[in-house]
């Protein structure tokens, strides 16, 4: 198997990372080390899902986590390995994940540090079987109380606060792209020497948008401005060229493609289903970190009526409308909505 070698100087992640101190003349090294272990994390989620069907890990454990959802086995592996890695490290005051009720503890014989970690293990894990890409997301905060156990107010915070954020991508190729508010990188893994590489220097969503990605079998469901919407971005509307339909159903993988080839993801609220008045997708787990790359990258993300970034969290595991991508198409989303549709 040939090694992957990017074109141009061989940048790993972790020197990545050290160079990006430079715009925190303050900075103590707890940030990096923090973001050098999450790309540990990826590279041994990654190792197993690339094995998974000959570890027998595929399928599903028979428990449901707190979003009433069936919890993979890899979900599990995915939530334990980040947890593990940064448990003990003294640089996190608590954490909070998607598969979990509550806030989570750092056990009491280890030291207090300065950071929260959120995270969504394994983003669309229901596609694990269908060997569909899968992701996991998170995003860093800084702690508001000044010492003791984190608490429900250290995470609880708007995503404007946040201070890093990202996704690592398991597909044909194992990706991590992040930013801390300085551009948005990505780094490829090259399995033969295990190393995350420099492959995507300064991310930025193209200005001519090709896709737009959704749900459409959901539409029934939409009001009338994302309805309307939608026809726009199919060409339906006089003065704007359509863009393809892509939707693979993995949040992670569709905001990716977008990403870097221009376009739009949304998930809106579902009028009809009692269950998701305010959409699918968990504001601090998904769409806040994403929210954060995708402005870093030159983009937007709104609720439909508002910026993502500025909502402040009621709950750990509040859901929202989302419409994240080019920032000409979600800000012509929240013009059908503020048009069409009456709060």
């Amino acid at each position: 198997m040939a090694s992957f070698l990017p074109k141009g100087p061989l940048q790993t992640i972790e020197r990545h990372i050290l160079e990006q101190q430079k715009f925190y003349p303050e900075a103590t090294g707890t940030l990096t080390g923090l973001l050098y272990d999450l790309a540990l994390a990826g590279k041994i989620i990654s190792s197993h899902i690339q094995r998974a069907g000959l570890a027998e890990i595929l399928g599903a454990t028979g428990d449901e986590n707190v979003q009433g959802e069936e919890v993979q086995k890899l979900d599990e592996f995915a939530q334990r390995t980040i947890y593990r890695l940064n448990d003990h490290t003294g640089r996190l005051a608590c954490m909070g994940s998607e598969e979990e009720p509550d806030i989570i503890p750092i056990p009491e014989r280890f030291p207090q540090g300065k950071y929260v970690l959120l995270f969504d293990p394994l983003d669309g894990s229901s596609n694990i079987d269908s060997n569909v890409s899968v992701g996991t997301i998170f995003s860093i905060y800084r702690r508001v109380t000044t010492a003791g156990p984190g608490t429900l107010e250290d995470v609880l915070q708007a995503g404007s606060q946040i201070v890093a954020a990202g996704y690592i991508i398991y597909g044909s190729s194992t990706m991590l792209v992040y930013s801390t508010g300085y551009g948005v990188h990505g780094f490829t893994l090259d399995p033969m020497i295990g190393e995350f590489l420099l492959s995507h220097p300064d991310i930025r969503i193209p200005e001519k948008p090709k896709y737009y990605s959704v749900n459409q079998s959901n539409e029934i469901y939409w009001s009338d401005g994302v309805q309307r919407f939608t026809r726009y971005v199919q060409g339906m509307d006089n003065g704007f060229k359509g863009l393809s339909a892509r939707y693979i159903g993995s949040m992670v993988a569709d905001f990716h493609r977008n990403l870097l080839q221009g376009g739009i993801f949304y998930y809106p609220a579902d009028l009809k289903d009692p269950k998701k008045p305010s959409g699918k997708l968990r504001l601090l787990y998904e769409c806040a970190p994403l929210a954060f790359v995708a402005e870093n990258a030159g983009g937007y993300a709104s609720d439909g009526r508002q910026r993502i970034l500025d909502i402040q969290p009621q709950a750990l595991h509040q859901r929202v409308p989302l419409f994240i991508g080019n920032r000409s198409l979600v800000a012509k989303a929240e013009e059908f909505i503020r048009t069409y549709d009456h709060a």
